[in-house]
């Protein structure tokens, strides 16, 4: 053990704490917290032979640590997360969660409030419902609750006046709180009901709407009967479908665990009134640790940022800490959770069917990414590729007119798109209606920045026949960076000329390469481009659409560039801006009262 480690051992204090583990080049490999610091950072240089797989590869990789002191060691938890969470430290168990998972929201500050679909969960004050499996199921929850509650159907957040309800009204469907005196407190009741039946309370609620139906019938309100009845069918019909997992109709979320190798899967299953509602699948990065630690690692963050925190989750096996746990989830719920490890009985037997979906869902992640380095292999060897294209980047342009001319970069790595990486140009120099120019350009601004840690992809493909790829190896060679990974260009097929697919180039072939033996690996790479074109229309219509915005809030006076950034950013949409009132536009950061009215009069 190095000196300066003794050293600073023995000066530890044995209080609560976070410890930070580095490398030589002072990068972040591994973040932990423990009740005391001088015990816990100790253990990891004593008895190296008894150490798991995990300790023993961090040990051989630590250069420097350095501490954190906390008062608590719930506070040490709480920054341990947070620490997690911005350095992605390499041996920590980090969860992957590239989809955004849709939800309902429910915006229960405004008087009459609508339901609409979110993928983001922001803390303002909203309920959201969820996270569904997919925007399918969304889309069919929506049409049960839009034909079963009057909530209004309108999708603008504010509720916008009309001269006369709309065809909603007339089916029924809404109280039409858009015209008429609808009381609050009578919308209110409805939108306590479709709170009530996205919580999975569908039990309840039948008997809600039996006893106003029993109580309208005893008034001899007959119609009013009438529909309350056909409210209870529907329901009853949703209820039938909904699968029963436990007596005590209690809510819980169970977790399942499966591992193989390094992968792995944690899935929860959200149970609702003692009804199964959906699951949810979470790939962890590949980690050496113990279920103890992954289990507690998910934990902590999932329900760091869960909409929803039931008074009960059934674990597969003990966590580290787990008294600490309960009272770190009792403190973001505001009262009592339990955290159980059930051995017996039909708690036992839901964590048993959540690790019997988290092995199935492993088996599928697997065999998906055995089918996609299957292709990478196929189009390596069809493209005779010097290595296999784990990184792909593929470049398209767009223009208006000859005017807004715009680029984007679209990545897929190991087959799949990876979102984050995306990079979108807008045209500084070139002109619009110089493709050749343009391409050179955004090329140019991408792959100069190499020096600066950007990585290079495995494959460079451009959206054009023979003149594009020519001008990308231009722009390569220009940048010294010319067979430093693979180059073609994709070019669609040409009717007149007969041609029944899009022909692939490569730099010094004159033919183009023949994939008439292998069309999967053709269409792997029409995805890539058929993407990389619907990323820069979207950012090109996203530009014409601010532009426009902007010059028309740009007549207001009182309004300058910061508050019409403001505006913009908080509303998304001059659309809403314009259906926004003034106190709205007045809680705007940045706007005052006077500067709202303008506004207000002037979109008017």
């Amino acid at each position: 053990m190095k000196k300066e480690f003794l050293e600073r051992l023995a000066n530890l204090p044995p209080s609560p704490g976070v410890y930070l583990m580095k490398d030589a080049g002072g990068n972040i490999l591994y973040v932990g917290k423990a009740r005391d610091l001088k015990k816990r950072v100790g253990s990891y240089f004593s008895n190296t032979g008894q150490k798991d797989l995990k300790a023993r590869l961090l040990i051989e990789k630590i250069d420097k640590f350095e501490t954190i002191l906390t008062n608590t060691e719930k506070e040490a938890l709480i920054l341990e997360s947070n620490l997690i969470k911005r350095h992605q430290p390499r041996y920590n168990v980090i969860l992957k969660d590239d989809k955004r998972y849709p939800c309902l929201r429910l915006d229960v500050k405004r008087p009459y409030p609508n339901l609409t679909v979110a993928r983001k969960i922001e803390k303002d004050g909203a309920l959201y419902f969820g996270p569904f499996p997919s925007a399918g199921a969304v889309r069919q929850t929506l049409k049960v609750i839009h034909s079963t509650f009057k909530i209004r159907k309108c999708k603008s957040r504010a509720l916008k006046r009309r001269e006369r309800p709309c065809l909603n009204y007339q089916m029924r469907l809404c109280l039409g709180p858009c015209s008429l005196p609808v009381a609050p407190e009578d919308y209110r009741a409805v939108v306590e009901e479709v709170a009530m039946f996205l919580k999975g309370r569908t039990p309840e609620l039948i008997k809600d709407v039996r006893k106003q139906m029993e109580s309208a019938a005893a008034r001899e309100d007959f119609e009013a009967a009438a529909a309350h009845r056909d409210r209870l069918f529907a329901l009853e019909r949703t209820l039938e479908k909904q699968v029963a997992t436990t007596t005590d109709f209690k809510d819980r979320d169970v977790l399942g665990m499966a591992r193989k190798g390094k992968a792995a899967l944690m899935m929860v299953l959200f149970v609702r009134g003692g009804f199964l509602l959906g699951n949810r699948p979470f790939y962890l990065s590949e980690s050496f640790v113990s279920d103890a630690e992954m289990i507690t690692a998910f934990v902590k963050q999932y329900y760091d940022k869960a909409p929803f925190i039931p008074k009960e989750v059934l674990l597969p096996a003990p966590p580290e800490d787990k008294a600490l746990l309960e009272e770190w989830l009792c403190d973001l719920k505001g009262e009592r959770v339990r955290i159980k490890i059930p051995q017996r009985g039909e708690k036992a037997g839901l964590v048993r069917m959540a690790d019997q979906n988290a092995m199935k869902g492993l088996k599928e992640q697997l065999d998906a990414a055995m089918a996609d380095q299957e292709l990478l292999e196929r189009l390596q060897r069809r493209l005779a590729l010097g290595r296999r294209p784990e990184r792909i980047e593929c470049f398209d342009l767009s223009n208006l007119g000859g005017s807004d001319g715009v680029g984007s970069m679209v990545v897929f790595k190991q087959g799949r798109p990876a979102p984050a990486a995306y990079r979108k140009y807008r045209i500084k120099w070139a002109s619009g209606r110089d493709d050749y120019a343009m391409l050179s350009e955004v090329l140019t601004r991408r792959y100069k920045k190499v020096d600066t840690g950007q990585p290079l992809p495995d494959l460079l493909m451009v959206d054009g026949g023979k003149g594009q790829l020519n001008m990308a190896v231009a722009v390569l060679k220009t940048l010294r960076l010319y067979g430093s990974f693979d180059l073609i260009g994709i070019a669609k097929k040409d009717p007149e000329r007969s041609e029944t697919e899009d022909k692939i180039y490569k730099p010094g072939r004159k033919n183009p390469v023949n994939l008439k033996k292998d069309p999967q690996v053709l269409l792997f790479l029409q995805r890539i481009r058929d993407e990389a074109h619907r990323s820069v229309i979207t950012y090109q219509r996203k530009r014409r659409l601010m532009t426009r915005h902007r010059s028309l809030l740009e007549d207001i006076p009182g309004i300058g560039h910061k508050r019409r950034t403001r505006l913009l950013k908080h509303f998304g949409s001059l659309k809403r801006i314009k259906g926004a009132p003034v106190e709205e536009l007045a809680a705007v950061p940045g706007m005052t009262r006077q500067a709202a009215q303008a506004v207000f009069d002037a979109l008017k």
